[in-house]
């Protein structure tokens, strides 16, 4: 016992040390208190991976409630935090007709009703308001689905929105009613939000703009960092723009004093004909420095990925062939385009997350400003009140767009083109608004189709080429550059970027088992020439067999693939003069697809004598995949000569 001791103290010791230069190495304290609440127990000095879903509907959406929708915002956060919810269609006594439940709960969830109809919604739904015998009201309650038609459609598909004759004069009738549920709204973020120092769960106060002139989808969430909030949400009736949405939470937010704070998340640039991000006002006017400056103060992020498709990339460039970039692709440009194939049009440039930040790059050098400089988040957009629900063998449909789930459980949830979303990934201290919040502001965020992978992207000048295998990488990570989100520091003479990319596979501990991972990248995108261009470079991993792995006729996996890959990796091609970005990709093994678990579920034989029924015949057809690759997205991490570096890092905050 006595030679025991000189040795465990010996340990103690050295234990001691590693752990004080773990602290040491790691980043200052990156967020500040805005709120009173109870300081959270777990604190991690070098951050932790952080999941939830900032894309979420309720029965105040308009679309959701003509739909059948019933949840509400409290409801929604209860079923984030792990408890069962009744989903329509919903029996004559009121009760529904399908339960679902989360495998895991969520750390975090945002509830972002629309907040075009929020007064509309109210009017028709509250017996005594004026308004509610209205003829649109009861249309709105006899004839739902033609409501939703007339309404959606008429009202926010044009430039030029008005509202209808139940709002009164100038709509303010609708305007007035929509504060009674901006307060609900605001009361169940407050309940569901776990201030005790357990931190088990963070709401945010948020909602969606929403309009789509011309079929062109021009929505953004709208997160706000604490309790202190806009009086009323703003719309796309009497805002029709992202630059006058900016204008207005600068005014009615950043401006106050009252610690208000804000951020916006532009989704299905996929589906916005390019007019997401525009370079040019209505009247050909290039955008300007100081909108530009705006632009990046507010808007930090872009979902890459949700229902209504992925938005990360196009198959084919004039400089990159990318076939990974068919993973959940829409195969149309607008949204009204979806019901009739013969009017599927391909996307024109400058709707894919690639192009957008390519585009940043252009305008930076002309501007001095990049008003595109976006992390990268997935979401799910469920309009049944479900954040976090995307688990392919049990999807549900979310419930929105000419969903038939009002009046029968359907055979088949979704057109087949949809899919269930993804989820946000943030990297924080701790699990509450202020941390989350702080994240989110600096782009230290990624984002999934679904599966919980956590994933590290840091970028420097000085890595070693044994990082991976070495004890402190985060810290060191840290250290020694910056994570994703970030910009990399100030280049060293002859310097070259190292990048290290570092996932490990979802635990598979909610059931569905190891996907195990199939490999890394990272993706280039830099200016040359003034044009943007990109190129794909594997760092990990194997390539050449990533179509086995699975058995779509059983949808059970044969557990191959890794359950971690690491790379440090330089970029070959590096050009000091030339800005650029990077980001990393992580690709699980093939799974199955919810469409392809659908047909398991409704034991479709294509051998069979008699054909399946209309609406499986894509069981058996072929064109619908049966299979996909899960993956994640990082935020980029950006490299600019040093003038442009000066540049990026002054004028966001400024006038």
């Amino acid at each position: 016992m006595t030679t025991e001791r000189p040795v465990l103290a010996l340990l103690a010791s050295v234990l001691a040390s590693v752990l004080a230069s773990l602290v040491a190495l790691a980043p200052a304290m990156a967020f500040e208190r805005t709120e009173e609440r109870a300081p959270c127990a777990e604190h991690a000095p070098l951050r932790r991976p952080f999941f939830g879903d900032t894309h979420v509907h309720t029965t105040y959406s308009y679309d959701a409630n003509t739909l059948g929708v019933r949840n509400t915002p409290a409801d929604a956060y209860r079923f984030a935090r792990g408890e069962r919810l009744g989903i329509q269609p919903y029996d004559e006594l009121g009760h529904p007709q399908r339960q679902v439940q989360l495998r895991r709960p969520l750390d975090f969830a945002a509830v972002t009703d629309h907040a075009e109809l929020l007064g509309e919604v109210h009017i028709c739904t509250t017996p005594g308001v004026v308004g509610y015998d209205s003829l649109m009201c009861r249309i709105n309650r006899r004839w739902p689905l033609l409501a939703y038609m007339i309404v959606n459609s008429a009202m926010l598909n044009f430039d030029e929105p008005v509202r209808y004759s139940l709002c009164g004069p100038d709509g303010a009738r609708c305007r007035e009613a929509a504060r009674g549920p901006w307060q609900a709204i605001q009361q169940a973020a407050e309940e569901a939000y776990d201030r005790t120092a357990a931190c088990r769960f963070t709401s945010f106060v948020a909602y969606e703009y929403s309009g789509n002139p011309f079929g062109n989808m021009l929505h953004r969430n709208v997160i706000f960092r604490n309790a202190a909030v806009q009086e009323r949400p703003t719309n796309y009736i009497e805002t029709r723009t992202g630059h006058e949405l900016w204008a207005r939470l600068r005014t009615e937010c950043l401006d106050r004093d009252d610690g208000c704070d804000v951020l916006t998340i532009p989704h299905n640039s996929n589906i916005s004909g390019g007019a997401l991000f525009p370079i040019e006002d209505a009247d050909g006017v290039p955008l300007d420095a100081a909108t530009a400056a705006l632009s990046a103060r507010v808007e930090r992020l872009i979902e890459i990925t949700q229902h209504k498709g992925t938005s990360e990339c196009r198959a084919a460039t004039p400089f990159a062939e990318d076939e990974l970039c068919g993973f959940e692709l829409l195969p149309f440009a607008r949204m009204d385009q979806y019901p009739f194939k013969r009017w599927w049009t391909e996307p024109p440039r400058g709707v894919h997350a690639r192009e957008i930040l390519g585009e940043g790059l252009v305008q930076e050098a002309r501007l001095g400003v990049n008003p595109f400089k976006l992390g990268m988040i997935g979401a799910t957009d469920s309009h049944l009140g479900t954040p976090g629900l995307t688990d392919e063998d049990v999807f549900p449909g979310h419930g929105a767009g000419g969903d038939t789930t009002r009046l029968e459980i359907p055979r088949v949830p979704d057109r087949l083109f949809f899919n269930p979303g993804g989820l946000a990934a943030v990297w924080a201290e701790e699990n509450s608004r202020d941390a989350l919040f702080a994240a989110m502001q600096r782009r230290e965020v990624y984002g999934t189709s679904g599966p919980r992978m956590v994933v590290r992207f840091f970028g420097g000048w000085e890595y070693a080429e044994d990082l991976c295998t070495a004890p402190a990488l985060a810290a060191s990570g840290y250290a020694g550059g910056v994570a994703m989100g970030g910009d990399l520091p100030p280049r060293p003479p002859d310097g070259t970027p190292r990048f290290v990319v570092q996932a490990t596979a979802d635990s598979g501990d909610d059931g569905r088992g190891t996907v195990g991972l199939a490999r890394l990248q990272v993706i280039k995108v830099w200016l040359e020439d003034g044009i943007s261009r990109e190129r794909i470079f594997d760092v990990a991993g194997e390539a050449s067999n990533v179509g086995a792995g699975v058995d779509p006729e059983t949808c059970l996996s044969d557990g191959s693939g890794s359950t971690s890959l690491c790379a440090v990796w330089h970029d070959p091609e590096f050009d000091p003069a030339a800005p650029a970005l990077y980001y990393a990709r992580v690709l699980e093994r093939p799974s199955c697809r919810w469409s392809t678990y659908t047909c398991l579920r409704e034991g479709v034989r294509c051998d069979a004598e008699v054909p399946p029924p209309a609406d499986l015949a894509y069981c058996c057809e072929g064109e619908t995949p049966k299979t996909i690759q899960e993956r994640a997205w990082t935020s980029p991490i950006w490299y600019g000569p040093p003038a442009a570096v000066v540049a990026t890092r002054s004028l966001p905050d400024a006038d």
